[in-house]
């Protein structure tokens, strides 16, 4: 089933995502329709939070990136609990967007190597390093988990900039050809 994406502005895309438990109600379920959802929007990856779901888990597939990066074409994965052990090597510049804020995209600065510690759908725990594109989606998704968003990484003067964009977002003020919800202020 396809899920609306949570837009900016909603308070669960800034609150640390809870633990998965290993007999998770509806685990299976959740993964299945966050990989149908992130396909529905064009994207390379999602965090549960931007489906409404507060809890430590992420699914990538970068195969839209494997005419830059040949292994991304098999980066297909599920990261439940993920844990940063690491992050590393040459800063770089990447041009980032984000389902959640939808029409703005920005230049980004992430290490090129992370090291993480996860569990797989199946709840087995892996520890793996990974590079290049695959660690920046990596990183993307994982400050979801944390309560980060992308835009948090641009400059003052940047953010600023976007001010007016973001609070569109936020009230709806938006236009995609994907499902999307919208917190409501009470």
């Amino acid at each position: 089933m396809i899920l609306p994406i949570t837009a900016y502005g909603d308070p669960i895309l800034r609150k640390k995502a809870l633990q998965v438990k290993k007999d998770q109600e509806g685990l299976q379920e959740l993964i299945s329709d966050m990989f149908e959802t992130m396909y529905a929007a064009a994207g390379v990856g999602l965090a549960a939070p931007q489906v409404g779901k507060s809890l430590r888990i992420f699914i990538t597939d970068g195969k839209p990136f494997e005419e830059d990066e040949k292994d991304l074409g098999d980066f297909k994965k599920v990261f439940i609990n993920a844990q940063m052990l690491d992050e590393e090597g040459d800063m770089w510049q990447f041009n980032e967007g984000c389902l959640s804020i939808p029409g703005i995209r920005e230049d980004v600065t992430r290490c090129k190597h992370v090291r993480l510690r996860y569990y797989d759908e199946n709840f087995k725990e892996h520890t793996a390093t990974f590079t290049g594109l695959a660690a920046r989606i990596i990183q993307h998704e994982y400050d979801h988990i944390e309560g980060t968003l992308f835009i948090d990484k641009l400059s003052p003067f940047k953010k600023r900039l976007l001010k007016g964009k973001l609070t569109d977002i936020s009230l709806g003020k938006t236009d995609v050809n994907y499902k999307m919800r919208f917190h409501q202020k009470k």
